[in-house]
């Protein structure tokens, strides 16, 4: 058992675990902040348009069975793409905030000692 924590610990497979999961969970609640809040009052401004229910259909549904429909769904992609700009924007508004970039550090204490020698050497 030791082996599997170590391995866990070392190789940051546990923080991957972590991530995913939580990605798995934010995905979930910006798909429904695309379809259940912005594309409702988006389809409403556009005339009415419901984007899920767009599509062109090849070969129609066989006794009004819709699982026999034959249809290229374009109003769904155009969900999925929107869902995906904005989790995007999502993400990139979090790792924004969460993530901060560190300042260059100065020159070590040695490089500033090295660089006043090698000055001092210059000058005479």
């Amino acid at each position: 058992m030791s082996g599997f924590k170590e391995f866990l610990l070392k190789t940051n497979a546990l923080a991957l675990a972590i991530g995913v999961i939580i990605g798995v969970a934010l995905g979930n609640v910006v798909n429904s902040l695309v379809n259940d809040i912005l594309m409702p009052p988006i389809g409403r401004i556009l005339g009415g348009v419901d984007f899920a229910s767009m599509k062109i259909v090849l070969l129609a549904a066989v006794n009004g069975d819709p699982k026999t429909e034959v249809a290229i769904r374009y109003g769904s992609f155009i969900n999925s793409v929107i869902t995906f700009v904005i989790v995007a924007l999502v993400v990139y508004v979090i790792a924004k905030v969460m993530i901060k970039e560190e300042e260059p550090a100065g020159p070590s204490d040695e490089v500033v000692l090295l660089t006043e020698i090698r000055d001092a050497l210059k000058a005479r």
